[in-house]
């Protein structure tokens, strides 16, 4: 039998707790902060209100961007994100 696709979300979701690391003020910075942590094989999350994406908010609360990583490379991205700011 095969699985609905929210299954194996939730499976997802419950094996690798997130954490924020920082909130990009728009999709742009949020995007070069993606590439640059991906370069550094750490796998990232972007979360934002889907009005503001859907609307191309980059300002204000709706244009803001969560950074989430893996809840055991948090530290590391953090540092990472020190050293390109």
């Amino acid at each position: 039998m095969r699985r609905p696709l929210i299954f194996y979300l939730q499976v997802i979701r419950n094996s690798m707790k997130l954490i924020r690391i920082y909130s990009a003020a728009g999709q742009l910075e949020a995007e070069m902060i993606k590439a640059f942590l991906e370069a550094q094989e750490i796998d990232i999350v972007l979360n934002q209100e889907s009005v503001g994406r859907t609307m191309g908010l980059s300002a204000g609360s709706l244009g803001q961007v969560e950074i989430l990583v893996p809840e055991s490379r948090a530290d590391e991205a953090t540092t990472y994100l020190k050293d390109m700011f």
